[in-house]
């Protein structure tokens, strides 16, 4: 007795209604928020290294220290000095008071011979000679005001100069700028460095990061529409890792598009708590604008290629299959969005298509797991 048709198992899914976000998917590169490069800012030996080459440092922190012996003695010859100019100025403010007052007495003495001389009391030279005595105790006391003030100067002088050795002592000490991550330790204990010179080492800020990225030109009247509103979404995954992603928000749109290739800089942050991101790493950042409301998705196997586009196996509710023409939009997540030609609730064939024709019956099986046998 001849047997009907075969009966062929496949896996099937319904045809779903969804929300769709729309994204632009791109390649990025992950930026330090921030780098360093850790100088001296004086000479000297460096006597010591505070922290290991990779570590994470606070700002504040000591990093390196810078034999202080030298800045010190400079220091200590500095407050001398400003204590040798204060002593100055005590002494000539003393010699200021006795001069004034041997200018009055002269001053005095003058007025006196003056009237003497007027009377015919007095000859004129004893006149002249308080006269000119009364003039040089005045200009003994200009004199002396004058080496007040210019001790004044010289102590202003010389509380700069501890300012200065006040600062350079505390560049002994080398603190980190800014919070981050150290790289290779470039200058090591015991070799003299010079002012300015060669990095002693470089920091990278990593928490928050930047990833770079660029768009399409056609995209940039939606993104500056959209992030006016609110804060776009950026997502960024690793390559060695497409399973974990860390979220961020667009936070820079270049101010011109590339006329080379035709796309526009983009720049989100991200604030990297877990350092899941890392300086000059390649990720996947995808940045989402918005979303389709009421979508027909479907799973991105179901989809079929042919010569006549994109298609579809079909199961009626006969549980034959019919081949569908459809008009296929973007995938995401493994699903793919139907445009036309499947209608939310029905179903279709996502496994088992090579044996499939018009007409043929099928039936659903569930889908095969890989194998868990050890080999």
């Amino acid at each position: 007795m001849a047997g009907g048709p075969p009966v062929v198992p496949v896996v099937v899914a319904k045809a779903t209604r969804e929300s769709v976000p729309t994204e632009l998917r791109e390649v990025g590169t992950v930026e330090a928020s921030a780098i360093v490069q850790v100088k001296s800012q004086i000479a000297g030996e460096l006597v010591s290294v505070n922290f290991t080459e990779g570590q994470t440092v606070q700002q504040g922190d000591l990093m390196f220290r810078i034999d202080a012996r030298p800045y010190q003695d400079a220091l200590q010859q500095a407050e001398a000095a400003v204590e040798r100019d204060r002593a100055q100025i005590v002494e000539n403010q003393a010699s200021l008071a006795r001069d004034t007052a041997q200018a009055d007495y002269a001053a005095a003495e003058a007025a006196r011979q003056a009237e003497l001389n007027k009377s015919g009391l007095t000859p004129k030279s004893s006149y002249d000679q308080a006269q000119s005595t009364a003039a040089a105790a005045r200009a003994t006391e200009r004199a002396t005001q004058a080496s007040i003030e210019t001790a004044k100067a010289a102590l202003q002088s010389d509380e700069a100069a501890v300012s200065t050795a006040r600062l350079n002592l505390s560049y002994c000490d080398i603190r980190a700028p800014l919070s981050g991550r150290t790289g290779n330790l470039l200058v090591h204990a015991g070799n003299l460095v010079k002012v300015n010179d060669v990095p002693l080492v470089v920091i990278h800020k990593v928490s928050p990061i930047f990833v770079n990225f660029s768009v399409p030109e056609q995209h940039l009247g939606a993104i500056r529409r959209l992030s006016a509103g609110h804060k776009l979404e950026v997502r960024a995954t690793s390559q060695d890792d497409p399973g974990r992603s860390a979220t961020g928000y667009l936070s820079v749109i270049d101010n011109t598009v590339d006329s080379t290739t035709g796309t526009i800089h983009l720049k989100a942050t991200f604030e990297n708590a877990d350092r899941m991101l890392w300086p000059g790493q390649f990720v996947t950042a995808v940045l989402r604008l918005d979303t389709i409301q009421n979508a027909t998705v479907v799973p991105s196997e179901a989809v079929q290629s042919g010569q006549q586009g994109p298609y579809v196996y079909a199961v009626k509710p006969n549980n034959s299959v019919e081949i569908r023409k459809i008009s296929a939009g973007r995938t995401f997540g493994g699903k793919t969005i139907i445009e036309s030609g499947v209608e939310p609730g029905e179903t279709v064939v996502t496994d088992g298509q090579l044996r499939l024709f018009p007409g043929v019956t099928v039936k659903a099986v569930n889908a095969r797991k890989p194998d868990s046998g050890t080999l």
